[in-house]
């Protein structure tokens, strides 16, 4: 598996994307600092762009680096290669190019702004942990995706359409019901619903890390009390692991049908 995660992970960093996707960033982070000039406005800014957009780019790469390379990966199970080694090894790799690339375009820039001096170190720090877990989750999940769909243009269709419904479409939903059921006490179901997206639980996590929850109201501090807490934070945590852990789980059972 490790050979085939160092054939993934070069193959994409080979890539001229993967190029993109780092100047990307890396520009975005100089820009933001040099047009907010404070660590901690450009780390709210960059939480409105890193939410939406690295699970959009996650997407992509993942349901697009499957496809892509079929006809290779179908030359490696007619070895006598494990198939779980062999997809595993490509998940990885593209989630830890994904990350470095992350990482690093937005580190350089911050890093050289002087970040180990302000105090914004460690919310800089929960935005790219939180952008990591996204870049694994999506990879994943687009995997699924990929592998229950034969044909490339409907699997990057449903890749697509599985970003838009997380990231637009659920919030639009969780909003309406917030407003119909406002009678109602809607802690519970806020919370849990909440989970049930990693965009949103992203998002939350952040913006309770900086201390700006009042701009959700009555849901912000409803979050702020749970959430709040060592044990909410840790059980946020727990959950983004198992965002990752339940889709790669799924790859799993479906290599063992998948007649390839």
């Amino acid at each position: 598996m490790l050979k085939i995660l160092k054939y993934s992970f070069y193959d994409l960093m080979r890539s001229r994307w993967s190029y993109v996707y780092f100047l990307f960033y890396l520009i975005l982070g100089f820009v933001l600092l040099f047009l907010n000039n404070d660590v901690n406005k450009a780390v709210i800014t960059l939480m409105n762009i890193i939410i939406v957009l690295t699970p959009l780019i996650g997407t992509i790469f993942g349901v697009m680096y499957y496809y892509n390379s079929r006809e290779f990966t179908e030359l490696l199970l007619a070895q006598p290669i494990n198939r779980k080694k062999i997809f595993m090894g490509q998940y990885i790799g593209i989630s830890i190019s994904l990350t470095l690339s992350l990482v690093l375009g937005l580190g350089i820039p911050f890093v050289l702004y002087g970040l180990f001096k302000s105090a914004a170190i460690f919310n800089f720090g929960l935005l790219l942990v939180v952008g990591s877990f996204l870049n694994f989750i999506f990879v994943a999940l687009s995997y699924n995706i990929a592998l229950s769909t034969e044909n490339k243009i409907k699997g990057f269709g449903f890749a697509i359409l599985m970003w838009l419904f997380l990231a637009v479409i659920y919030d639009g939903a969780f909003l309406i019901s917030l407003v119909m059921f406002d009678e109602y006490p809607l802690d519970k179901f806020s919370l849990i619903a909440t989970m049930f997206n990693p965009i949103d639980l992203s998002r939350i996590l952040i913006l309770l890390k900086l201390d700006i929850s009042a701009l959700l109201g009555y849901t912000g501090a409803v979050f702020r009390k749970f959430f709040g807490t060592n044990l909410g934070m840790v059980l946020s945590m727990s959950i983004l692991v198992l965002w990752v852990l339940i889709p790669v789980i799924r790859i799993n059972l479906k290599l063992r049908k998948k007649d390839f």
